[in-house]
């Protein structure tokens, strides 16, 4: 267990923050690691027990640990949120099967991976203290944790929201046993806003701003979803060949998005202009090298036909 001083805890949390700063990430913030607010154990719980969760039945797993950071990691005092901004520069021609933005250039999970991994380096070398780091794949609760640590807040559209700079973002923790000062939680809503919930092809987001509802989701059946797609989905993905990015197009937030400075998430050319006919006829060697490194392997090259509908 690390402990240190009201000082050195002052100085570690700078030099975190700029070390963070250095690896390229857009923000930075730390909360006490925990449990949950018994609201976000509720709300969770509601998700899972009205099925909105669908096909993705990993989210029903480690419910215990969800709830409770520190069994992530024994002696855990601290969680390290960072967000790393993925909006890209170039974009596909709109007459081409569209691919959402994130899936663009290298997959997030490995670049993010790399990187958190120097910061918790750099934790560990600095102070002594344990690490652990997550990127999406932990049963931890991301939006939550960056919220707390100040960062952003939970949208209608259900992402984090960096005020002013959108929901572009990368979310990554390093959950340590290195006790820190934590930042103030943002305490931000979409106000009267509801453009995303309008503009949501299969109506999957609420009002109330409930949990996305993943069986009226885009992203959800055309990238989790193995097997034929629901009916109501062919009427609504338009030219959506993986993932949908509308709830993010039409936040305000979004408005002055800036381009990502991390090389790796540019866009790859050959991602950017696959054609229908390109999907269409794409053998398994094909897809093998088009999508090494690429988020859009999670699909596979039969979700991939499957969603192009030919």
């Amino acid at each position: 267990m690390a402990t240190h001083s009201s000082q050195s805890q002052c100085t570690f949390k700078q030099a975190i923050k700029e070390k963070a700063c250095e690896l390229g990430f857009d923000a930075c913030g730390m909360a006490r690691a925990g449990r949950v607010s018994a609201e976000a154990q509720r709300r969770y719980s509601d998700w899972i027990a009205r099925q909105h969760h669908d096909c993705m039945t990993y989210a029903e797993r480690y419910c215990d640990v969800r709830d409770d950071v520190t069994l992530l990691l024994p002696d855990a005092k601290t969680v390290i949120s960072v967000a790393l901004n993925y909006y890209p520069e170039a974009k596909q021609r709109p007459d081409v099967p569209q691919i959402a933005y994130y899936a663009y250039g290298n997959d997030y999970h490995e670049v993010l991976r790399a990187k958190l991994l120097q910061l918790a380096q750099f934790i560990e070398q600095t102070t002594g203290a344990a690490t652990r780091v997550c990127v999406d794949t932990a049963p931890i609760r991301e939006k939550y944790w960056a919220q707390q640590a100040g960062i952003g807040f939970v949208g209608r559209n259900n992402l984090l929201i960096l005020p002013g700079r959108g929901s572009f973002f990368f979310l990554g923790e390093v959950v340590t046993t290195l006790e820190l000062e934590p930042d103030a939680p943002l305490e931000m809503s979409c106000g009267a806003c509801h453009r995303c919930v309008d503009a949501c092809p299969g109506g999957a987001l609420s009002l109330e701003g409930d949990a996305a509802d993943a069986s009226r989701c885009l992203s959800c059946q055309l990238i989790e979803r193995r097997g034929e797609l629901p009916e109501w989905v062919a009427g609504a993905k338009g030219n959506r060949l993986y993932g949908c990015d509308e709830c993010q197009l039409c936040c305000p937030h979004n408005a002055q998005a800036q381009p990502t400075g991390e090389p790796l998430f540019a866009p790859r050319e050959e991602i950017l202009n696959l054609t229908a006919s390109d999907i269409a006829t794409m053998t398994q060697p094909e897809f093998s090298r088009i999508f090494a490194h690429s988020a859009i392997k999670r699909a596979k090259l039969d979700g991939l036909k499957r969603n192009l509908g030919k």
